[in-house]
């Protein structure tokens, strides 16, 4: 799904710059793309996408870090990883791409 949601994407910003339909169709092009980003069942369903991210990282971040220790883990993971568990421990929030962590 990833790879054809990345096919329509390169399609639509092929056609908007290389068209020269004017900006008129440019504004029809960019209030569909509003309102399909508007949509609640494609932010549900980016919503959840990040989260099985955030899970699968965790889940990652526990296997290497049990194979190799904390003690080499970068610092920059270590406190990443921090602190998406204590954003998910609270509950509130947004993620870095703007979507809540419910």
């Amino acid at each position: 799904m990833r790879y054809r949601l990345t096919f329509v994407a390169g399609v639509v910003l092929g056609y908007v710059l290389g068209t020269r339909a004017g900006r008129e169709r440019y504004e029809q092009l960019k209030k569909s793309a509003r309102q399909v980003a508007e949509n609640p069942a494609v932010r549900n369903t980016a919503e959840s996408a990040a989260q099985q991210g955030r899970a699968f990282a965790g889940k990652a971040y526990h296997v290497v870090s049990d194979k190799v220790g904390d003690v080499h883990m970068p610092d920059s993971v270590t406190s990443r990883v921090r602190s998406l568990r204590e954003r998910n421990t609270n509950g509130g929030g947004t993620d870095d791409w703007g979507t809540s962590n419910t």
